[in-house]
């Protein structure tokens, strides 16, 4: 049975919790200010009838601050397997699910997607209550282009895989978006000043806390800084300009489809390099076969 009509008063606002129509909402929480969450985004919290989230000790937190009484359960990469169909049960039992992460908006960098993937297959509903992103926060805070960008999330932690993933990125034609570890920072900028170059790029740090950090300036001359300084704290979101020039030499495209088919199918490299470079696929792919066959692979 579905929760009746609650009604909630938040500072001047009253929050009137009504019944949900049976779907599953994805539901974005602030990355770091509480006061960084939709009206809309409390009445669902409050209103569903299963909420599901990525540690109930975060979420609670979020909860009693607007004295939301609900009972979270636990979704995350650990128990996706057994908690997801359990899920997918609850919505076609006629109930509505709430799905939010520890922090913004859900499936950038968790497994939410599994779930919205098994909902779809399920025939059912998926609602996006949209609010908080740090990918957002970030890039509007730092001065490079957002006509377009590509959110590339965390790297590889072993140098070789970063630096061929890094390779495999060069060439696109926007900012690049990274999530990335404190105690990793130096050392990936400097990877990303030696494969992209010494572009323009930003640092996001504990972004919309206490103590919000944006650092500006080229590749190198922050993975020096970040190199001397001590372990920044708190989350990190590294924001890179897009290259200057594409590629539009054969030794460059060459390069290219190397680095992709390093870590992809021939077929697949193709596809991405030509929507890298906007040179066509099929063209893309017999220059790969090309490479291949003088490579003796």
């Amino acid at each position: 049975m579905t929760q009746a009509q609650r009604t909630y008063v938040v500072g001047q606002n009253e929050i009137v919790a009504r019944p949900l129509e049976p779907a599953l909402y994805l539901v974005a929480t602030p990355i770091g200010n509480l006061g960084d969450i939709t009206l809309r985004a409390l009445e669902t919290l409050a209103a569903a009838d299963v909420l599901a989230c990525e540690d109930t000790r975060v979420t609670r937190v979020l909860l009693n601050r607007y004295g939301i009484r609900q009972r979270p359960t636990a979704y995350h990469e650990h128990n996706a397997g057994e908690a997801g169909p359990k899920l997918i049960a609850a919505l076609e039992a006629g109930k509505s699910v709430a799905l939010v992460s520890d922090a913004g908006t859900p499936l950038v960098s968790d497994p939410g997607f599994r779930l919205v993937g098994q909902a779809i297959e399920a025939g059912q509903r998926v609602v996006p209550i949209p609010g908080a992103s740090a990918v957002l926060a970030a890039l509007t805070a730092s001065g490079l282009p957002s006509d377009a960008f590509l959110f590339a999330g965390f790297l590889p932690v072993k140098d070789g895989q970063k630096r061929s993933r890094l390779e495999a990125l060069k060439a696109t034609p926007a900012t690049l978006i990274f999530f990335e570890s404190p105690r990793r920072l130096s050392d990936t900028l400097a990877a990303m000043a030696d494969v992209l170059g010494d572009r323009p790029a930003a640092i996001g740090r504990e972004l919309t806390k206490t103590f919000e950090e944006m650092r500006t300036g080229s590749l190198g001359a922050l993975a020096a800084h970040y190199g001397e300084a001590p372990t920044p704290k708190g989350e990190i979101v590294i924001c890179v300009a897009p290259p200057e020039h594409q590629p539009d030499q054969p030794g460059d495209v060459d390069r290219l489809l190397r680095s992709l088919v390093s870590e992809m199918p021939a077929s697949k490299a193709a596809a991405e390099a030509a929507r890298m470079t906007g040179q066509p696929k099929q063209a893309l792919y017999r220059r790969l076969l090309e490479l291949r066959d003088g490579d003796g692979g």
